[in-house]
């Protein structure tokens, strides 16, 4: 059976990290900090992603940091899980990607370095649908239940139906797709991305259900889990927007589990949730505001998991 959690993840430190006014149209979870200049915007972010990486490396997880580059300018740079997936097979995927400048944080540099320690067989790329505006985020816009070859994905501007079946053929995993909501402006608008409102574990789900407005739809999703054996977490709209959908559960090289989540997110949930969820690992929880504040994204965007083998 495929592994679903990982001891591995690849991080990338920001260099110069800023709100993207490219993501921004699409992104309602990003906001704006006044009174804050660009370097001081950069130190604050910096200091909550060192801080962030300190308490997984303390509890034994392999976090390879990656610094970012001055040039080209990549403000979301914190966020490679959107462009690229590692799998146990060898394979590297890279994903098409919505916002022009996000798709210069595609980096073979990066690839190459990881290719010194792990085994990489096959890469692939599915980059070319950009050409026709239809993306695929990676494991933003792909939950994947890699145990049960199943991906979870909410359809978008970032998350192409076309895209999803040619992921579907290439891969042979099946695709759960359906359309999850937001409210903005007292309108009911696609959530950019699958991985705010959902996270697929081991042995359990969260997800935000209250953003699935088609009842078939809802069930369609429920019933993935049920037959996957999921214990299911449910959080509410409310909790969704302070990134309690945005966890993802690891472990470190001796099995222990770990649900990673920020401080927001984890301030958010009650105590039965938290009860819940610590029974499929214990909670890391970090200050990540400044990040989450302008870049609409918390901690699960900004691990990319590595399940390549080791050489």
């Amino acid at each position: 059976m495929k592994e679903q959690i990982t001891d591995t993840l690849m991080m990338i430190r920001p260099v110069a990290f800023h709100r993207n006014e490219q993501t921004a149209v699409n992104n309602y979870y990003q906001k704006t900090l006044e009174g804050l200049s660009q370097d001081q915007i950069q130190t604050q972010a910096l200091k909550e992603f060192d801080n962030f990486v300190e308490k997984l490396r303390a509890e034994g997880v392999d976090v390879l940091v990656f610094e970012d580059t001055k040039e080209p300018e990549t403000p979301d740079s914190i966020f490679p899980n959107n462009w690229v997936s590692f799998h146990e097979s060898g394979e590297v995927i890279m994903y098409p990607m919505y916002a022009e400048n996000r798709r210069l944080e595609r980096r073979d540099d990066l690839i190459e370095k990881l290719g010194e320690q792990f085994k990489i067989t096959k890469l692939s790329a599915f980059v070319d649908w950009e050409a026709e505006n239809k993306f695929l985020e990676g494991t933003g816009s792909l939950i994947f239940d890699r145990q049960n070859q199943i991906a979870y994905a909410a359809i978008s501007e970032r998350t192409h139906p076309d895209v999803i079946e040619d992921f579907k053929m290439h891969t042979g995993c099946e695709v759960v797709a359906f359309q999850a909501n937001q409210t903005v402006n007292d309108q009911r608008l696609p959530i950019y991305h699958t991985n705010v409102m959902m996270c697929v574990g081991e042995g359990f789900a969260v997800i935000c259900d209250e953003s699935i407005d088609s009842p078939v739809e809802k069930k369609k999703v429920l019933k993935a889990f049920e037959n996957t054996g999921k214990e299911v977490v449910f959080i509410t709209e409310e909790q969704k927007e302070r990134f309690a959908g945005n966890m993802l559960q690891v472990k470190n090289k001796k099995g222990d589990k770990f649900v990673v989540m920020s401080e927001s997110a984890y301030q958010s949930l009650d105590q039965q949730q938290k009860t819940r969820i610590s029974y499929h690992g214990r909670i890391l929880h970090s200050s990540l505001d400044t990040i989450e504040c302008l870049g609409g994204g918390s901690a699960r965007c900004m691990m990319a998991e590595v399940f390549l083998p080791r050489k």
